[in-house]
């Protein structure tokens, strides 16, 4: 049984960039976009599984839902969509920032209020590249995922819900090695599947293996924190650097420079990497690695 819902923003929505930041990858199997426009997501909600279909059409959004999770889903829909963002709290102070923000109207900050699910790719990311972790991400889903309650018909993608947080820690070791995950990795997530983290976002890095990187990214998606700033990351220096004060920085001097934006820092660097203010690569390229191999 489908259940809907359909609300007019009362502003302009990017609705594809503002929820496109919680895809994990080309291949994501919990996310999919259709030829009509329309995001769907696969979300393990507090009342079960479900899914959620979004499309934007002139001034309104409809959404879609199926499973026991949908009337979460539908409910927690317009946040997902920015409808609780507030991006007027920006004033740029750069004339850079200021064009960013003009070349991305509509542009908001989701909020999916599931703090797990950023939780789990966000470590799968720590301190490997983009591609590495999206594999981990696939695999892992995939095959301890569950089939989400989508209606088949035609257009309809067939995506998977993600494990329940007590599922993960009971992923076979080797299951991890063939995702590509490392043991460090692993042991983070097997030891906070054990801790209801829905419940204590803002403490995630006092949990082993969870440092200010992680704990931004999943406050940044979870809560859609205007402020999260990913301390740690391999290229956030150099793009807000370049961008703010024309040379790359180090983690330190990146927030010196964002200072100006204290409340706003993670919307200015959202603002700052969609708009690829930092064309020119310095940096010598990450490889995948693969553990599988060894």
């Amino acid at each position: 049984m489908t259940e809907q819902r359909t609300w007019r923003p009362g502003h302009v929505l990017d609705l594809h960039g503002t929820v496109g930041v919680l895809r994990r990858g080309p291949h994501d199997p919990a996310f999919a976009r259709t030829p009509d426009g329309a995001l769907w997501r696969a979300v393990h909600t507090p009342d079960g599984p479900g899914a959620l279909r979004l499309r934007h059409t002139g001034d309104a959004v409809t959404a879609h839902a199926w499973g026991s999770g949908a009337a979460w889903l539908l409910e927690h829909a317009p946040a997902m969509a920015g409808a609780d963002d507030d991006p007027s709290a920006l004033v740029p102070r750069h004339a850079v920032v200021e064009a960013a923000v003009a070349a991305s109207p509509g542009l908001r900050l989701a909020r999916t209020n599931r703090v797990w699910e950023a939780l789990v790719p966000a470590v799968l990311e720590q301190k490997v590249v983009g591609a590495e972790a999206w594999r981990a991400w696939r695999h892992l889903v995939r095959r301890f995922g569950t089939p989400a309650p989508i209606p088949h018909v035609d257009g309809a993608p067939r995506l998977v819900v993600p494990p329940r947080r007590e599922d993960w820690a009971a992923i076979p070791t080797w299951d991890w090695h063939r995702a590509g995950v490392e043991p460090v990795r692993m042991r983070t997530l097997v030891g906070a599947s054990a801790v209801a983290v829905e419940h204590r976002a803002a403490r995630l890095g006092a949990l082993p293996g969870i440092g200010p990187w992680t704990v931004a990214e999943v406050l940044g998606r979870a809560h859609g924190d205007p402020d999260a700033v990913p301390v740690g990351d391999y290229h956030l220096p150099r793009i807000v650097g370049t961008a703010l004060v024309g040379e790359a920085l180090d983690d330190a001097g990146m927030l010196e420079a964002l200072q100006p934006y204290a409340g706003q820092r993670g919307r200015v660097i959202r603002l700052l990497v969609r708009g690829g203010t930092d064309r020119e690569r310095r940096g010598p390229r990450v490889s995948v690695r693969d553990y599988r191999r060894l």
